[in-house]
């Protein structure tokens, strides 16, 4: 008997927390079948009953990943909202930086599937689609924080966007490998700092 949707749906929930249980403790080196069924207390029959490869379980674990990015709490982001402009540009990349242990360790995951998504065309393609709707999300901030006169009209807010999120991805992945030299007070001020240089061209 083909079990119900919900049933269905129920149980593709618990294979993507048993991923992400997997990917928090292991990274995506060490995401397979075997350890996702162990970690759910299933067998690997069960997972190829939805992922009929490792290709494809990778694939939702960088959905998992994209939808657990998209549902965390962004706190600078939530305070800044009102402000909109230049304020909602710092707090947007302020939520991207590792700046205590729950960002270190989902910053940990994403470099991580950058390995992953790199050598598979699609998933690179993938990825790239991610992180261009998040840069044109932040153009729209750095648009508006223009036309406030917060930032400089002589740049393109594409371009403006672009340089501030190389920065901070560059920023995080020092902060990931060398955390006692770039504790969070040092990744803000140099985020500020990137800031201020762009504000003053």
């Amino acid at each position: 008997m083909t079990p119900a949707r919900g049933d269905h749906d129920a149980r593709r929930r618990d294979v993507s927390e048993a991923v992400w249980r997997v990917l928090a403790a292991r990274g995506f080196g060490g995401l397979t079948l075997r350890a996702v069924a162990a970690e759910m207390g299933a067998t690997t029959g069960l997972l190829t009953h939805y992922f009929p490869n490792k290709r494809a379980l990778v694939a939702h674990a960088l959905e998992v990943l994209d939808r657990r990015a998209a549902e965390r709490p962004r706190p600078a982001a939530e305070r800044a909202a009102p402000a909109g402009g230049l304020a909602m540009v710092r707090a947007l990349l302020l939520d991207v930086l590792p700046l205590d242990a729950a960002g270190a360790a989902d910053n940990r995951i994403w470099v991580g599937s950058w390995d992953a998504a790199l050598a598979d065309g699609e998933l690179a393609a993938d990825h790239a689609g991610r992180y261009r709707r998040s840069r044109e999300r932040l153009t729209e901030f750095v648009a508006q924080a223009q036309r406030a006169g917060e930032l400089p009209a002589g740049r393109g807010p594409e371009e403006v966007a672009a340089a501030l999120q190389a920065f901070v991805l560059g920023l995080v992945v020092q902060a990931l490998f060398a955390p006692d030299e770039f504790p969070a007070e040092r990744q803000i001020a140099l985020l500020d700092g990137a800031l201020a240089g762009i504000a003053a061209d």
